[in-house]
C-alpha cells in the first residue's frame, strides 16, 4: 500500500491491519465443514480430540483468530453507534414516517456505511 502525503497515519495503520487480518484469513483452511463431523466426536469432558495436518497459516490464523475476532466485533459495534439514524427534521409529507439522516455523516437513512456493514454481515 502506497500511501500520499494527505493520508492519515491511523488510517494507514488500521486499513495494513485489516487487510492482514483479511490475507491470513484467506490462507488459512476452513473448518466450516469439518465442523459438522466434529461435533459428533465430543467426548464425557467436553473434547473434540483432533488429529489434523495445519499449515503455518492455519497456525497463524488460529493464534490469532479468536482476539482479532472481538477487536472487529468491537470495531463493527463502534461504528454502528456512531451511524445510526435520527429525525432530519423539517416539514414531511407523511408526518407518520419522518425523513431521517444518519447522526455521523448525514447522509439520508441508511448511510452507505450503515448499508456496507449490513451487507457485509448479511452474506
Amino acid at each position: 500500500m502506497k500511501a500520499d502525503r494527505t493520508t492519515d497515519p491511523r488510517h494507514a495503520r488500521l486499513r495494513e491491519r485489516l487487510d492482514a487480518i483479511r490475507a491470513r484469513s484467506a490462507k488459512s483452511t476452513s473448518w466450516r465443514t469439518s465442523t459438522q463431523y466434529l461435533s459428533r466426536l465430543v467426548n464425557r469432558d467436553g473434547f473434540v480430540p483432533v488429529k489434523t495436518r495445519l499449515t503455518r497459516e492455519d497456525l497463524a490464523f488460529l493464534a490469532g483468530a479468536r482476539d482479532e475476532v472481538i477487536a472487529l466485533a468491537e470495531l463493527g459495534v463502534r461504528i454502528l453507534d456512531l451511524h445510526r439514524p435520527q429525525e432530519a427534521g423539517g416539514i414531511t409529507s407523511d408526518p407518520d414516517s419522518p425523513i431521517r439522516r444518519c447522526r455521523a455523516c448525514m447522509w439520508r437513512w441508511p448511510c452507505p456505511t450503515f448499508r456496507a456493514i449490513d451487507e457485509s454481515l448479511d452474506r
